[in-house]
């Protein structure tokens, strides 16, 4: 028992976890044929009920998972998975179907007609029901995470916003709260709004298929998946009091605080490279890091345009491809920073405090 915790509170180190997320996703797409096959999806179902099973069986973890905060968060994570399959399943029967010049499944579910009464109206009364009486017992035996009224002076550790805001929240760990607060959030409501016009293949439209939008479906699943539900899941199980992380198996020290040398690039260009103290003229001192984000931001959409982008920016224009660039970029901008902070304690590219600019 001792080994298995300690196995899991390794992969719960913010490197691991991050890149492992990374690397499960991508494998589940690629291999998406043999994992979304019933008998496989079952298989990793019945792990994961032995793992929530054998982990319950902790008295830390057990406290967590069980905390009425979390349980509905457990539940949601559930759905995500069961859904994420069920879309991906379907993809794969459809372009197989398509590929034999067959109806999908869509087409042909179109065909069967039923009636309102009393096949709709009779499936909505049960799922009324059904849900009526999961909501009951659960108000009786999980009792509501009401807390006493706010006290200035006395604040809970960890103070944790609600679980559909913490994923602003670890952002904030990572970027100023102009970023992480409002730049950020504007510009996935704006990327959102933008992807009718960005991306206009009528592929796909109605039916459930990936070989007919690969790229579309992969980038939905990474911002969804992982820059999303799993900094979910980061906020809400693993960061503990002091924002410090914690494994699932760990007990939540109050009184442990992960040391950070806080740096930002301009220390290591002129200090750590250099062997010089920082310039005083913010311009200077904070070239290499413009220097850097222009190359990002202004550079790289150039060789994206002529290598890998190529056949895409052929197809949708300078301009379309400049904005979906942008967007892109934007969003890989965050697992960047991440994966930067966790490894070389990296708190800004360009520090600004003249203009109070950070990024």
């Amino acid at each position: 028992m001792e080994l298995f915790k300690d196995f899991f509170n390794v992969l719960a180190d913010p490197r691991i976890y991050f890149l492992l997320s990374v690397v499960l996703l991508f494998g589940y797409i690629k291999w998406r044929r043999v994992l979304t096959k019933p008998g496989v999806a079952i298989a990793m179902l019945v792990g994961a009920i032995a793992f929530a099973v054998v982990g319950l069986q902790d008295h830390n973890f057990r406290l967590i998972a069980l905390k009425a905060d979390n349980v509905p968060i457990s539940f949601m994570l559930l759905l995500v998975g069961f859904f994420t399959w069920l879309a991906l399943r379907r993809a794969v029967i459809n372009d197989d179907l398509r590929e034999r010049g067959e109806p999908n499944l869509e087409e042909r579910a179109a065909r069967q007609k039923v009636f309102t009464w009393p096949d709709l109206v009779y499936s909505e009364l049960l799922a009324l029901m059904v849900t009526g009486a999961v909501l009951i017992v659960w108000s009786i035996y999980l009792k509501a995470p009401l807390e006493e009224p706010a006290e200035p002076s006395l604040s809970p550790n960890p103070a944790k916003a609600p679980w559909y805001f913490l994923g602003l929240q670890e952002m904030l760990v990572y970027f100023d709260p102009w970023l992480a607060g409002v730049a950020f959030p504007s510009l996935i409501v704006v990327g959102l709004q933008a992807i009718p016009y960005l991306d206009r293949n009528p592929k796909g439209n109605g039916y459930y298929t990936f070989k007919e939008r690969p790229f579309a479906i992969t980038t939905f699943l990474f911002g969804f998946l992982i820059l999303w539900v799993s900094l979910v899941i980061l906020g809400t199980f693993l960061r503990g009091p002091n924002w410090a992380f914690f494994g699932p198996f760990e007990f939540w020290n109050s009184t442990k605080l992960e040391p950070l040398i806080n740096v930002d690039l301009a220390d290591i260009f002129w200090v750590y490279w250099l062997g010089k103290p920082l310039p005083e003229f913010w311009l200077i001192r904070e070239a290499p890091g413009i220097l850097l984000m222009a190359g990002y931001l202004g550079v790289l959409p150039i060789l994206l345009a002529k290598t890998v982008f190529r056949k895409v920016f052929l197809e949708i224009g300078f301009a379309r491809y400049q904005v979906m660039s942008q967007l892109l970029l934007f969003m890989a901008l965050l697992p960047a920073k991440m994966l930067l902070r966790w490894a070389f304690n990296l708190k800004y590219l360009v520090h600004i405090n003249e203009f109070n600019f950070n990024v």
